[in-house]
Parts: structure tokens; C-alpha cells; sequence
């Protein structure tokens, strides 16, 4: 596939998510050289970015900050060089939690009541009053780490201020979250299109960082058996939620379920993992792409 020139696959990174990436950015190298295309890995922790301007074009497999955050996109666009998935701003707002799900509430878009533990302000002593207003029981985040890293359930006022912490040395800014009793979803984007749910089914606490990569107890179904009305209606909030952080090209929406049936809003991540097993890749198949048709869709919407 001449058309694309040649092809930086960037991978690796310096981030916390960096060897999810390797294996990302590999499976993607994979399949675009299997379907013709002149690809070569790119690590900017191993070269400086000034090398790219022997390519024509990046696809962009870089989990976490550096890479998922907009700073990677904004030199992109510095460079003019044409790149796969959100831009800067669609970027930088979907890999910080709170703010996506502030942006989410201002536009009336279902999400879990949340506060904000930020470092150097947040006081240990008032966290039980924090785990009372927002129900007793809450899941914590920090604000900007993917792949369920720095994540914990906290249940006491002493589980909150130690997870809080923990987090902390991660993200100054940590999303304490109202925990949601239900089944966990997730919705890829391609293009316009929002692909077949998947539901997320784990014998662990939560869908955390051994669920999503260590796990072979943890259960995907595609499709996941919702009437389809109603996976008709969690594709659309899929898409609303996507494009009101200003998210393009291609990604992925977690979404929950209550037990009463309401859906809540989790986070987009706008660079998915992309393993031949991930869950993009799975979505996909569902609709008859397979992953080296996959990865040369994602890369034909630099050209478009």
C-alpha cells in the first residue's frame, strides 16, 4: 500500500503504560506490514522526534501520558505530519478523568458523582466524610494513568485516605468516584461508527490491571446479549460522549451499568490497547474487519 508513504508505528513511550504499548504498537506493526504497508516502529524514549521527518505519516499506539495526552499530537501537528485518532484537544481531555466527566455532567451525560482529592490540599482527616457523601463505598483513580493502574475500591475512611495516597504517586489530581454495582461495557469508535458492545465479565473485585491483562478467567461478549434497543441506545451515548470531549478517528467509551438499569459514563480512551486479543480489535471482528483491516482503516483516516 504505496499510498501511505512510509509509516511510523509509534510505540513504547515513557509512560507507566509503556510495555502495554510495546505490545500494542508491535501487534499493529504486524498487521499494517502483513497488508503491504511500508511501517517501522518509532520509540521516542529510545529517538528524538526530530527523526520522524523521514516518514510520512504516524500511527499512534502510545498508551498513557506523552502519547495519549495531546503533547504528542501538538508536535504532530508542529511538524505537519498526518497522525491516527483525536487531536490535541480530544486528547488532553479524555486522559484526565475528572474533567471528562465534569464536561460530561455539564452536558447532561449519566455519570457517577465523583470529588476531587487533589495533592497537598486533600486532608486524610475528612476522608470518611467523603466516602459518606458519596455513598460508602467508592472507587479511586488517578486522574490521568490508564490501563487501571494506581486504582483502588475503598469502603473506610482509612481505605480512602491510604488508596488516595496511593494514587497520589501517580496523578496530583485523584478522581474519587461513587461506586457503581453493575456490569461493565465498553464501545469502540471507527470513524463515525460505533462498533458491537462488548460486556466485561471478571471474578475480580473490579476490572483492574490483572483482569485486563493477566487474567485468562476474564470473560468478553461480543455480542453481550443486551435487547437491542437498548445497545442501540448505549452505541449513541457511546458516540455523544466521545465526541463531547472532542475525540475523532477511532477509540473506545467504558460505560456501567446500575442495577436498576441506568447506564453511567466511565471514561474515553482515544489510544485502546491493540493486541490482537484487545478489545477494539474484538469489536471489530464483530462486524467483519479483521485486525489487518482494522489497523488499515485506522491509518487510511490520516489520509482523508
Amino acid at each position: 500500500m504505496t499510498e501511505f508513504g512510509k509509516v511510523a508505528v509509534m510505540l513504547g513511550g515513557s509512560s507507566a503504560e509503556r510495555e502495554i504499548s510495546l505490545k500494542s504498537g508491535n501487534a499493529v506493526l504486524a498487521g499494517l506490514l502483513k497488508a503491504g504497508v511500508d511501517a517501522h516502529p518509532f520509540d521516542p524514549a529510545e529517538r528524538p522526534l526530530a527523526e520522524l521527518t523521514e516518514f510520512d505519516r504516524a500511527f499512534v499506539v502510545l498508551h498513557g501520558r506523552g502519547g495519549e495526552d495531546g503533547t504528542l499530537q501538538g508536535a504532530l501537528e508542529h511538524m505537519n505530519m498526518p497522525y491516527t485518532g483525536s487531536g490535541v484537544l480530544g486528547c488532553a481531555l479524555a486522559m484526565d478523568k475528572v474533567r471528562t466527566k465534569s464536561l460530561w455532567a455539564g452536558q447532561g451525560l449519566p455519570t457517577a458523582a465523583f470529588e476531587v482529592a487533589v495533592a497537598g490540599q486533600f486532608k486524610p482527616e475528612t476522608a470518611s466524610q467523603m466516602l459518606s457523601r458519596l455513598g460508602g463505598k467508592v472507587m479511586v483513580k488517578p486522574a490521568n494513568e490508564g490501563s487501571s493502574i494506581g486504582m483502588a475500591i475503598a469502603e473506610s475512611g482509612e481505605q480512602l485516605a491510604q488508596a488516595i495516597a496511593a494514587a497520589h504517586e501517580y496523578d496530583a489530581e485523584v478522581l474519587v468516584e461513587q461506586w457503581i454495582d453493575g456490569p461493565e461495557y465498553t464501545v469502540s469508535i471507527l470513524g463515525e461508527q460505533a462498533l458491537p458492545a462488548i460486556e466485561m465479565q471478571t471474578d475480580n473485585a473490579f476490572y483492574d490491571y490483572q483482569a485486563k491483562y493477566q487474567s485468562t478467567e476474564t470473560r468478553y461478549l461480543c455480542p453481550c446479549n443486551l435487547p437491542e434497543s437498548e445497545e442501540q441506545e448505549l452505541r449513541t451515548l457511546a458516540l455523544r460522549a466521545f465526541r463531547a470531549v472532542g475525540a475523532s478517528g477511532w477509540g473506545r467509551v467504558d460505560v456501567m451499568r446500575t442495577k436498576d438499569g441506568r447506564w453511567q459514563l466511565l471514561e474515553v480512551n482515544t489510544v485502546p490497547g491493540m493486541t490482537e486479543t484487545s478489545l477494539v480489535p474484538k469489536a471489530a471482528r464483530a462486524v467483519g474487519l479483521d485486525f489487518q483491516q482494522l489497523v488499515t482503516a485506522i491509518l487510511a483516516q490520516t489520509a482523508e
